[in-house]
């Protein structure tokens, strides 16, 4: 089976079963506290980490975030926590 359409299934099955997309679709969920905390789920992992800098690998991409004062707080396979001062967020597409 082709990628483009098994997405096109997954697609309708979470229309036709009323499930979240991002749970069949392998989308990353991304939560913000105001501009000192991020909280990503479903990541593939970190590609690069400053101070200044932090960029983390999506299925669909990448995100870059940029700020100051950065620490990873907590880091698992397939989420992590950053603190720090958030200032620009990028996603960033294949």
């Amino acid at each position: 089976m082709g990628k483009k359409w098994m997405q096109t299934l997954k697609k309708w099955m979470t229309k036709r079963m009323d499930l979240p997309e991002d749970v069949l679709m392998d989308f990353p969920r991304i939560t913000m506290v105001g501009p000192i905390h991020l909280y990503i789920e479903n990541h593939k992992g970190l590609l690069t980490f400053t101070d200044e800098e932090f960029r983390v690998l999506l299925n669909q991409g990448q995100l870059l975030v940029k700020g100051k004062g950065f620490v990873i707080k907590t880091i698992l396979p397939e989420e992590l926590l950053l603190e720090g001062r958030i200032e620009q967020i990028f996603f960033i597409r294949d």
